[in-house]
């Protein structure tokens, strides 16, 4: 509930603006093999990678092509396209506040991005976690897209067998399919068509790529924040879509290999207190069962200001104020995405704090909590 411990600390309540001044952080994600390596070596001679650093593992199953300039202190390297890279050994956190401090002093050059490449069998929450719940990296740093690969040839029966896989996909912004160049011609058509139908299964929010060699551009991967920095436009729809029904069918179809999507949806402004409760609510009863959690909340207390919330599993950014509303409507909307199904607990808790007359308002809120399913 809220207080000294509630999910949005007080002086988030009121939702801080948006900064335009903390790096964009992606993660590229994927099953071994699927060619996540491959992506960033392509991705290397884009000239919007100036000033990226990429992390990657130590034992990662391939090697970037480091053309090495020079080697800068840190085992940061510089590379000949004007991006740079170091190796993961040690803790994430430590590696980034260490770049970060080093690129403000001028030890390194100037960042404009950072992309952490996860190993092949990682769930990329955790890596999530380290930045969403650690203050200071909070401030310098915004979530800018969660990028999954997918073997074309490989990537069902992985899809089926790991549940790395299925989280890797249901987590991400943007899921890019790979090696489509070596499908057999004569089956490739429907093949692909089999998959797209697969993957809107595993991750219904997600836009899937299919790319052709050395066709895929650096804006369909990297434009999946809520806030466009350089334009200073609100790409709501891309970053909040709403699962068309035919695809939440799907993705409660098959278990074992598919997500489970729930959109929750409010005509009438909630207070900023309902809102904290929710949160904390959310996170403490649905905690990992809850891969990722986005939404755009219509508050009282400031109607022309629309409050976003953003969370990964248990943990979520501090929420921040749109300066307006993109469109004219004015509602809350709220899609959550899990490995169980939890769509009917969190619709029960939604609406007891949202209708009063169908939930009961708060005085049903700890009612409500004993049906819940429990979190770990």
């Amino acid at each position: 509930m809220p207080g000294a411990d509630s999910a949005l600390p007080p002086d988030h309540r009121a939702g801080a603006s948006i900064p335009d001044d903390p790096l964009p952080f992606s993660v590229i994600t994927g099953f071994l093999g699927a060619g996540k390596t491959t992506l960033l070596n392509r991705l290397l001679s884009a000239p919007e990678m100036q000033g990226t650093l990429v992390i990657v593992n130590e034992f990662g199953e391939a090697s970037l092509d480091h053309l090495l300039i020079e080697t800068t202190p840190g085992e940061v390297i510089e590379l000949a396209s004007g991006c740079m890279c170091c190796t993961l050994r040690g803790d994430l956190v430590e590696t980034l506040i260490d770049v970060l401090h080093k690129a403000v002093s001028g030890a390194l050059p100037r960042l404009n991005r950072i992309i952490v490449e996860t190993s092949g069998l990682a769930d990329p929450a955790p890596i999530l976690h380290t930045i969403m719940a650690h203050p200071w990296l909070l401030q310098r740093l915004r979530l800018e897209a969660v990028i999954a690969l997918f073997d074309a040839l490989t990537g069902e029966i992985s899809l089926r067998d790991h549940v790395e896989v299925r989280r890797q996909l249901a987590i991400a912004d943007r899921i890019v399919v790979s090696k489509i160049d070596l499908l057999p011609p004569g089956q490739k058509e429907a093949h692909l068509s089999h998959l797209g139908t697969l993957l809107k299964g595993a991750a219904p929010h997600a836009r899937i790529i299919f790319p052709e060699p050395d066709a895929l551009s650096f804006e369909a991967l990297f434009d999946a924040a809520l806030f466009d920095a350089k334009t200073g436009t609100v790409r709501l729809h891309s970053w909040l879509p709403q699962p068309s029904k035919t695809e939440q069918t799907a993705a409660h179809t098959h278990d074992h290999t598919h997500a489970h999507t729930f959109v929750l949806d409010h005509d009438a402004p909630m207070s900023l207190v309902d809102v904290d409760i929710l949160v904390d609510l959310f996170r403490a009863n649905f905690g990992p069962d809850l891969l990722r959690l986005k939404g755009i909340i219509h508050v009282r207390e400031d109607p022309e200001h629309p409050l976003v919330i953003h969370g990964v599993q248990h943990i979520f950014h501090p929420p921040a104020r749109l300066p307006a509303w993109p469109g004219n409507n004015r509602y809350t909307r709220i899609v959550g995405i899990s490995l169980k199904p939890i769509e009917d607990a969190a619709r029960k808790l939604f609406t007891a704090l949202t209708d009063p007359l169908r939930g009961g308002g708060k005085a049903m809120t700890d009612q409500t909590l004993s049906t819940l399913p429990d979190g770990d």
